[in-house]
Parts: C-alpha cells; structure tokens; sequence
C-alpha cells in the first residue's frame, strides 16, 4: 500500500473546517497520495504544534485564525506574496527549509472572476478591513487591476499601514488605492468584500448600505450560517451577496499545486461542498 503524505489545516477553532474534505477531493480526483487532517493549536502553542507535526513527518499545513501572521516568520523561504501580506495560509515543509506562501488572495481573485463570472478590472473595490485576511487578499486584487481600491477598517491607521505596504504594487497596476475608515470610505462601489471577522462573531454589518450600488457584487470571506446576516444585507440592499465557499475551494487548489505540483479542477469540489453543507443543515 502507498504510503500517504500527510499534510493538516492549523488554527483555533479548526473543528468546523471544510479543508480536509475539499482536499480529500483534490487527492482523490488527482490520485495524489495525500492525507490530510485537522490540528487543533493552543492560543501560545501554534509553533510548537506545527514543528511537531512537521518532525513526526508532515510535509505542510495550512494555516487559517490566528495564526497567519505568525506562521511566515518560521519559514527560511517565504513567497513574495506572503512577504507582501506578512501573513501566510501556507507552510511548506522541504528538505532545505521551510517555506511560506499565502493563497488566499488568488483565490478571492479566482472565485471572483470564474465563478461568480465578475470582471474586476476597471471596477471600483471596496474591501473591508485590514487584519490578515485583508492583506493576503490585498495583492492579487490589485494585479486583477480594478480602477479604484479603498481599504475600509475600524483603525484607519492599520489600513494606511496595509495600502502603504502596497502602494509600489498599485502604482504598477495603475490602481487608485487608498485608507478610510468604516464610515466614510464613499459609496456606490462595484464590488464589496467583508474581510472583517464581523461575520464570525455575529457583530452587524460594518459600513452603511451606502457603499452599495444596485446590482454590485457582496462577498462576504466567511461561509454557512456565519455569511448569513451579511448576505441578507446585501439581497435586501438590491446587491448580488456571496459567501466565501468559492474563495475557500479555490485557495485551497493553489496550495494542493503548491504542495504537490498538480492544480486539481475546483468546480467539482466546490458543488460536491454546497451540496454537503446543504445536507447537514436540513439535519
């Protein structure tokens, strides 16, 4: 019998992560020999657990809240888009070091453009704080070239420290980018994404439905009942509201490539996660 890479999600809660079931998926349809599980670390105990598992054999984890901005710094290697982000989703275990990347902004980006079939360039983006989520997500937004970029948070400070990291990458991609706070960060935007962990903690929705226009696109990173408020919201406010399954599925593609060298096909996956998600809620 083959033996099976073994490879976890990391983070605190990890209980309700889908991970091990979208790359389960990914193993099966590729006939990679990968096994993957949840780790389930402690508030000061992330780099202990991980170096653990990765001396037991672990060949990478991912890594989700909140230990993304902790997880770059134990690798000797880090992609420039984790380097940019100064959080990573990521860890790769070689023989010569390890290695962080961050796929979580490809991964917006993708189940953007693909699977809600929304064209980012030359739109106006409003993204909705500025913690890890916001700035692993920061940079492939501005590679996909929207006109204008505001970088809304309760701190502004913290989002002029995140636009100010990018502003090389933006003056590159002819993007407008800018700081605002929650409350005044404009209106009528064409597509609006909640970075924000209201979502998880049943808090309302950040900004004034102002910042939506008619038929704009909500996508809130969060999923299940957690994205159900923001949603509501955005359906309610003539929006377009989506969840991030899509996101989850398709960042979770580019670190199986990462990982293994092979990109599975998501469209498959991410019906077979709908359609699971469904069921156990009809329990």
């Amino acid at each position: 019998m083959t033996a099976r890479d073994r490879y976890v999600v990391a983070g605190n809660p990890v209980a309700h992560s889908q991970s091990p079931f979208i790359h389960s998926r990914f193993a099966e349809q590729t006939g990679e020999p990968v096994d993957y599980d949840r780790l389930l670390c402690t508030e000061n105990g992330f780099e202990a657990a991980v170096r653990e598992f990765a001396s037991a054999g672990g060949r990478g984890c991912n890594i989700t809240m909140p230990f993304k901005a902790q997880a770059w710094r134990l690798a000797a290697q880090v992609s420039e888009r984790a380097a940019l982000a100064e959080a990573s989703n990521l860890l790769r275990f070689d023989k010569s070091g390890w290695f962080a990347d961050n796929t979580d902004g490809v991964g917006l980006v993708r189940d953007i453009q693909i699977n809600a079939k929304w064209p980012l360039k030359g739109a106006r983006v409003l993204m909705l704080g500025a913690g890890g989520a916001a700035a692993g997500a920061l940079g492939p937004l501005l590679q996909a070239r929207p006109a204008e970029l505001v970088v809304a948070n309760r701190s502004v400070l913290n989002a002029q420290a995140l636009v100010q990291r990018h502003a090389g990458l933006a003056e590159r991609a002819a993007v407008r980018l800018s700081a605002a706070g929650l409350q005044d960060c404009g209106g009528q935007f064409d597509v609006v994404i909640n970075a924000t962990a209201s979502s998880l903690n049943a808090a309302a929705v950040p900004v004034d439905a102002r910042v939506l226009k008619p038929g704009s696109l909500a996508l809130d990173m969060a999923y299940g009942p957690s994205a159900e408020a923001y949603l509501t919201w955005a359906n309610n406010e003539g929006a377009i509201g989506r969840d991030g399954l899509g996101m989850l599925v398709e960042q979770a593609a580019e670190a199986f490539f990462v990982w293994r060298g092979v990109r599975p096909d998501t469209a498959a996956v991410l019906a077979a996660l709908i359609q699971r998600l469904q069921a156990a809620s009809a329990k």
